[in-house]
């Protein structure tokens, strides 16, 4: 899971798909206007900072308006960032409260085992007795671990806690998850 995953649902840009493959990723999210250059402070949304850099095509605001970056530096807990085209405060304030987006096909490739959200929403998911569970459709954040809600066609939501006990595979080429029910989960 990613920081590029994390977004609230206010702050899902519209036409994004709530399951699948997204054309884009959100890396961050523009604050305000930074010193007389045009830089802006920008919120890290990514746990890949380090592909934002001078020269890297990105995608800013629902429009995916295409933008250069001109300069970036640490400030804080964000980034000091510059486009090209925007060299004074008063040109860089219309990015002001936008996300900043880079596209799917960009995103690096995850460790054996993990997963973008956006992989795992859709998911039919099957338990280890061959019992179809229903349909992935949103994932918690925990302190400790994630929680997987499953959504069946009939009945109430299945709560899973992403922990190795219950989550025995992820095959994303068939669209599956199984898993193994643990005393007490399903309501019958």
């Amino acid at each position: 899971m990613t920081q590029e995953d994390k977004l609230h649902k206010s702050e899902r840009p519209a036409g994004s798909p709530p399951s699948g493959e997204p054309d884009f990723l959100v890396v961050g999210k523009i604050r305000r206007t930074h010193g007389l250059r045009g830089e802006l402070l920008m919120e890290i949304l990514t746990e890949f900072p380090e592909r934002l850099k001078p020269g890297v095509v990105v995608y800013v605001g629902q429009e995916h308006r295409q933008l250069h970056i001109r300069s970036q530096r640490d400030h804080n807990q964000g980034l000091l960032i510059a486009f090209d085209g925007f060299h004074n405060p008063e040109s860089a304030a219309e990015l002001r409260n936008q996300l900043v987006f880079v596209p799917a096909g960009d995103r690096p490739p995850l460790p054996e085992g993990e997963y973008y959200h956006h992989q795992l929403l859709g998911l039919r998911v099957v338990s280890d007795e061959g019992q179809d569970l229903g349909i992935m459709r949103q994932i918690l954040e925990t302190g400790a671990n994630d929680v997987y809600i499953v959504v069946p066609e009939a009945g109430p939501e299945l709560l899973l806690p992403a922990i190795e006990s219950v989550i025995l595979d992820i095959d994303l080429d068939r669209g599956e998850m199984y898993v193994h029910l643990l005393p007490g989960m399903l309501l019958k």
